[in-house]
């Protein structure tokens, strides 16, 4: 089964442009399904997590958000998180 991160971002963030250019090898490596969320489209998304953005999620808990956190990305790819 192929395991999907969400990550939760907006157009106008560049430390979200720089975060998804972190995760896209890693994701790659790992064969890892990266689907991208403007949350600005999303009202209820950017209520919830505001200024928080970039967020990765795995099955909707949080691994890392601002910066990518590569540990907790390959422990989810591998199945621990």
């Amino acid at each position: 089964m192929t395991r999907e991160l969400t990550v939760l971002s907006r157009q106008w963030c560049h430390l979200c442009h720089d975060l998804l250019a972190a995760l896209a090898p890693l994701a790659a490596e790992m064969g890892l399904v990266v689907r991208v969320v403007d949350v600005d489209e999303h009202p209820e998304l950017e209520e919830q997590w505001g200024e928080l953005v970039p967020v990765v999620l795995g099955e909707g808990n949080e691994l890392c958000h601002y910066h990518l956190d590569e540990h907790a990305i390959r422990a989810y790819g591998r199945g621990i998180g």
